[in-house]
């Protein structure tokens, strides 16, 4: 299989709060829209909301968002209004992490990899 792009889908209970949440909250910039969905740049892939869905969240299912400064971060959110579900701290794998949810209740892991750490590739 030769994959050339990807995507993930969330078809969110409220269309417009999702659009809202990870446009103005996470800040997530637009790839495109189209009548019923956005599409967001999300690293090296994308993140599209379309439609409408009432299953709710899965708990099998979640996002991990790698960011270059967790705390930065956090600050962003927080002069947002938003807090993490919990506060961020070194996982025994090496790992810093907060998590999130969005407003269906999909958990986001934000990530940061430490110096040091073997997945840590970018120096800066």
């Amino acid at each position: 299989m030769d994959v050339l792009s990807s995507r993930i889908l969330v078809r969110p209970q409220d269309h417009e709060a999702s659009i809202a949440f990870y446009r103005d909250i996470l800040g997530l910039a637009i790839y495109y829209e189209f009548p019923g969905g956005t599409v967001f740049f999300l690293g090296q892939g994308f993140l599209e909301i379309v439609g409408s869905g009432d299953g709710g969240p899965s708990p099998a299912v979640s996002l991990w968002l790698q960011v270059r400064d967790l705390d930065a971060v956090l600050r962003e959110l927080a002069a947002k209004g938003l807090q993490p579900d919990r506060e961020a701290r070194v996982e025994p794998w090496g790992l810093y992490e907060a998590w999130l949810s969005d407003p269906d209740g999909h958990k986001i892991f934000l990530v940061e990899i430490p110096s040091g750490h073997p997945l840590r590739t970018d120096l800066r």
